[in-house]
């Protein structure tokens, strides 16, 4: 079987399950190298996982001519710098969240692959998963009825208690909306489609964060962006939604996360965004009660790597990537309209338009895609 060629740059928090699945789960892609800046990092992918290189730089994983794809691990205010250069480089590349750290960031990342003919695209790729894929069937076969609304919410109280170096989710780039939110509005324009306009209210409620977690414990972090934020979205179909994201908030980690989808005939209850499978519960006035449903789609499990084996298949058969930039720039400007709204006290109108991709279809081969 010929498979894609992937090279991981930043092997980072997030790159064990990336490496785990691409390794174990995907048979259609195949990692070539890995490159890190601490090159530990990478040495230690390259003994566990049997990674046949490392590159010294990014640059030297984008000039290899068996490289298909760039996998960008990056923090999220590096992912512009990473991903621009291994697009002028000719490659394809697929980026954790967010594309970008700005709307304008992304706007340049955009044309640029345009006019390269590349595709770009990247996380999260958890709305793929058997979960959110059994939510967009109910809906899509009418369970609830016209959809007239939804209700998103992520409430914690940030990462400094626990993360090994958090500062990042205080700085340019971070806060909760850009951090969990393209989780959120991933798998809600998934479900009810692209949206029109978005208005926010947003506010920095501690200044400052103090590190709790080893090894930086007693670091003061200033904190440069907004961790309480309140959206309202307007959906081309009509539906009116709301998201809430907050690092500011104790509250118990069992009900902080997760989507309400709200229709004429009944509820549809989505399990937490940033996991690919349930439980999925569905409430309609004929049974009077809250019923499980049965998740009707493959990769319940942690399958990150679902939407890089996603645009491989792509690649290989010329159709479009389910998790393209179409999706993940819509969900940047959706990010940024927020912030627009929450400054200037205004609705945002959406410049871009998304229109949803096909569902998964079911494959008896696990690790293979349609």
């Amino acid at each position: 079987m010929k498979t894609v060629k992937i090279a991981m740059i930043g092997v980072g928090c997030i790159s064990g399950i990336y490496l785990d699945n691409i390794t174990k789960v995907f048979k259609e892609i195949e990692l070539t190298g890995v490159c890190d800046l601490v090159r530990e990092r990478a040495e230690n992918a390259q003994k566990n996982y049997g990674v046949p290189k490392i590159y010294d730089t990014m640059y030297d994983a984008f000039a290899d001519p068996e490289v298909d794809i760039v996998l960008n691990l990056t923090r999220p205010y590096e992912h512009f710098a990473v991903t621009k250069a291994a697009l002028e480089a000719g490659k394809h590349v697929y980026s954790e969240k967010p594309l970008g750290a700005s709307l304008e960031e992304g706007i340049q990342l955009r044309a640029l692959a345009e006019e390269k003919g590349l595709m770009l695209g990247g996380a999260p790729d958890t709305f793929l998963g058997a979960g959110i894929q059994t939510c967009r069937r109910l809906i899509d076969d009418g369970f609830i009825g016209k959809p007239i609304g939804s209700a998103a919410y992520m409430i914690g109280c940030g990462h400094e208690s626990w993360h090994p170096d958090p500062e990042f989710y205080y700085k340019y780039g971070g806060g909760p909306m850009f951090d969990m939110g393209p989780y959120y509005l991933t798998a809600m324009i998934n479900l009810l489609g692209g949206v029109s306009e978005v208005m926010s209210a947003s506010k920095i409620t501690f200044p400052q964060r103090i590190i709790t977690s080893q090894p930086l414990a007693g670091t003061v972090i200033d904190v440069d962006v907004s961790t309480y934020v309140a959206g309202t979205v307007k959906y081309d179909n009509g539906a009116i939604g709301t998201i809430f994201t907050t690092f500011d908030v104790q509250f118990p980690r069992e009900i902080s996360r997760f989507i309400e989808v709200y229709g004429t005939e009944g509820t549809l209850f989505v399990p937490d965004p940033n996991c690919f499978g349930g439980p999925v519960k569905l409430f309609r006035p004929e049974d009077g009660v809250l019923r499980e449903v049965p998740l009707m789609y493959d990769y319940p499990e942690n399958s990150r790597a679902l939407g890089l084996a996603d645009m491989a298949k792509a690649i290989a058969t010329g159709r479009e990537a389910r998790c393209d930039y179409r999706q993940t720039f819509h969900v940047l400007e959706i990010i940024e309209g927020f912030e627009t709204s929450s400054r200037e006290g205004r609705w945002v109108k959406m410049q871009s338009h998304y229109d949803r991709k096909p569902p998964m279809k079911k494959n008896p081969l696990k690790g293979i895609l349609d």
